[in-house]
């Protein structure tokens, strides 16, 4: 047998919920460690009293208890594992692991037990359940009754709110009242913060940024005391996590950061991070409100009686004592500003990042605190509006993704080298040579697979086939041309007048509408009314027609569909998308070449269902009624056209060889019309090289 044994997936009960970790058993003590916060809970193999093994809900747990009266409880081993478990406590920790069963006759009486911190209803010796005092949060009497009430757990699906013993009215062996016996036992190991006695030492008036406000700290030695205008919070210590003492990047604040777990509740807001803004000039002088003898025997040296310095290492000092926990600082990262953090943005706020030596950190709105155990890989991305910023994105194990934008494209190679430092899963690796161009932030899809990547470009693929199928269907949108339909607009300038009229007029005015192009500019006018969007209607789909093809992803995701929903239940419509592309990406090259063949095999049937369509004369009547509708639109451009020349008629320099005929033809027969239009054919030939010889001309002056 080995000096460890190991074990994943075990679980463990915290105030209503269960949480997943991995647990160690070692010659010098019992390790476990919670993968949602990192915590670690360590028992010294010296203080083991107890085990027990016993059949609970997740199979099969294991109850240990300690020589100072603690009690852990981890559930979720195999019946199998007994026997190797027995051996390794009967070899290094000299305990018997004993088998005991829970009672399940579901009796509503039995004997109450106060075993540590553990309160256990026995019926027959047998526990039916048990509950850990540090759950509960009152506890309350009444007339042959006690009403124990439980803390919150916001990651429980179903909380238990209270629970009510009935306590017989007999009197005790010293005639005190069982009622109030068993609250005082319940009170005296419950999670119940009480403020009686004087706070070791109060700061005044501290900037706390989450949440927000300025606020009185009062120090107590097992909570701490938070007193605002508005709101008061009192936090245990035994709900401090980590520590965080970070400078802030203008070299004249310091960020003091308290992460919690379960985390201060105001409504329906939760603070999983206290963060304190001090700055690096405050000094203060701070006497604590204990004896030099109570601070020197309790605290062991770590605190004084009279201390004095800046303000936030005072206030740091304070809380390491304590909560007895280290304080986390800035490790040796150093960005392109010489600075330990990076400027960012995390969703619609700004703040700073700071690699640490397990982790990252962001401050502040909202904190977010990210373990390196926790991460499943980073991706560098290029920043979505402009090339002189990149994205830094971090996906932890539990699938959840972090982006932090906007990131200045100089501390691309500081954070590069720390990440690749730390061994963590780069996506797109191998693109640090390449930061002096955009490239350099682009994602990588050769190494692992981006799903919303993959998805946008099977949708550019539909789109793209879509747009070809729609040319085949038809030759109705051949003839269109966006600009003759646009150039209505400026009609004030014969140019543009001339363009759109140019098949029903003379090619002399065609001809000085081109030189009159430079001078008037119309080009810009015309463009900016381009950009109206009224002409979405232009394409008339017949509902007839044969259906497009469909493409290989698409077969394979109408397929799957059902299959991914009911192996994901409650997914959401983006989310099943995102998925599908990951199993995509997935798939063997065999299983994507069948898929190809269903995509041309469907596309065949397309194109010939669409032949025999074509051949049956459907779309016709669509094809002719779109020319229809083209051709009086010309035509009503046209007579717009000659009624705006009308009215600028008066003036002269307004006035061209195209108004004058246009005028003029108005009055002929349809015969004189036809011989005129023939005559000025032959004038063309003299009129093309006018404005070439005036040019010349011109240029010589």
């Amino acid at each position: 047998m080995g000096d460890t044994l190991e074990f994943n997936d075990i679980h463990t009960e915290l105030k209503g919920s269960w949480n997943d970790g991995r647990l160690r058993f070692s010659k010098q003590s019992v390790v476990y460690k919670s993968h949602k916060t990192g915590k670690v809970d360590s028992i010294p193999a010296p203080e083991l009293s107890a085990a027990q093994w016993r059949r609970v809900c997740l199979g099969h747990g294991i109850k240990l208890a300690t020589s100072t009266g603690l009690v852990y409880r981890y559930d979720g081993f195999r019946d199998t594992d007994f026997e190797k478990i027995s051996a390794f406590f009967k070899t290094n920790y000299k305990v018997e692991l004993a088998e005991k069963d829970m009672c399940v006759k579901g009796w509503n009486w039995g004997t109450a037990k106060f075993t540590g911190s553990l309160l256990s209803f026995d019926v027959s010796d047998s526990p039916v359940f048990e509950i850990p005092l540090s759950s509960v949060s009152q506890c309350a009497t009444g007339k042959n009754e006690v009403t124990v009430e439980f803390h919150q757990n916001d990651d429980a699906e179903v909380s238990l709110m209270e629970v009510r013993f009935y306590v017989p009215p007999n009197t005790g062996d010293d005639g005190s009242d069982p009622v109030e016996a068993f609250a005082q036992n319940v009170l005296s190991k419950a999670d119940v913060i009480q403020a009686t006695g004087d706070a070791v030492c109060v700061f005044k008036e501290l900037q706390c940024l989450t949440p927000r406000g300025r606020y009185d700290i009062r120090i107590y030695p097992t909570f701490l005391h938070l007193h605002g205008k508005t709101f008061d919070y009192k936090i245990p210590y035994t709900t401090v996590l980590r520590l965080f003492l970070l400078p802030h990047k203008d070299q004249r604040q310091m960020f003091f950061v308290i992460s919690l777990d379960p985390p201060i509740k105001q409504g329906q807001t939760r603070y999983h991070f206290l963060i304190l803004l001090f700055s690096k000039d405050e000094e203060l002088s701070l006497a604590l409100n204990m004896s030099e003898d109570e601070v020197e025997k309790r605290y062991e040296g770590k605190l004084s009686k009279n201390m004095s310095g800046p303000l936030f290492e005072i206030v740091s000092r304070v809380m390491k004592a304590l909560v007895n926990r280290k304080i986390t600082v800035p490790g040796n990262f150093q960005g392109h500003s010489r600075s330990q953090c990076i400027t960012c943005a995390y969703k619609a706020s700004s703040g700073l990042l700071y690699p640490l030596e397990r982790g990252f950190i962001y401050v502040h709105k909202p904190p977010v605190h990210l373990r390196f155990e926790e991460i499943s890989c980073v991706n560098f991305a290029r920043g979505t509006t402009t090339t002189r910023s990149f994205d830094f994105e971090i996906e932890t194990k539990q699938s959840n993704q972090y982006t932090f934008s906007n990131i200045e494209r100089e501390e691309y190679g500081k954070l590069f080298d720390f990440v690749n430092a730390k061994k963590l899963n780069i996506k797109n690796r191998g693109f640090k040579e390449g930061m002096k161009g955009a490239d350099g932030y682009s994602d990588s899809d050769e190494d692992q697979h981006d799903a919303y990547l993959e998805r946008m470009k099977e949708e550019g693929k539909i789109r793209e086939e879509g747009d070809g199928s729609d040319e085949s269907e038809g030759d109705s949108d051949e003839s269109f041309n966006p600009g003759e339909e646009d150039d209505d607009v400026p009609e004030e300038y014969d140019s543009n007048a001339s363009e759109s009229d140019s098949e029903a007029d003379d090619g002399d005015s065609e001809e000085e509408s081109k030189t009159k192009k430079p001078e008037k500019k119309p080009k810009k006018v015309v463009k900016e009314m381009k950009e109206r969007k009224p002409r979405k209607e232009k394409k008339v789909k017949d509902p007839g027609a044969p259906k497009r093809p469909m493409s290989a992803y698409m077969l394979w995701l109408n397929a799957n569909r059902e299959r991914i929903k009911s192996e994901n239940p409650g997914i959401s419509v983006t989310e099943i998308s995102k998925k599908a592309g990951e199993m995509w990406k997935q798939l063997s090259k065999d299983r994507r070449e069948e898929w190809d063949r269903k995509a041309a095999e469907a596309k065949k049937q397309y194109e010939k269902a669409m032949k025999e369509y074509r051949e049956s004369g459907g779309g016709a009547a669509l094809v002719t009624k779109e020319k229809k509708k083209k051709g009086g639109k010309v035509e009503a451009k046209k007579k717009s056209g000659g009624e705006k020349e009308t009215k600028e008629g008066g003036n002269e320099s307004f006035k061209s060889k195209e108004f004058i005929s246009s005028e003029e033809s108005s009055s002929e027969s349809d015969h004189d019309r036809g011989s005129k239009r023939k005559a000025s054919d032959d004038d063309d030939e003299e009129a093309a090289s006018t404005p070439a010889s005036s040019e010349e001309e011109s240029g010589s002056d």
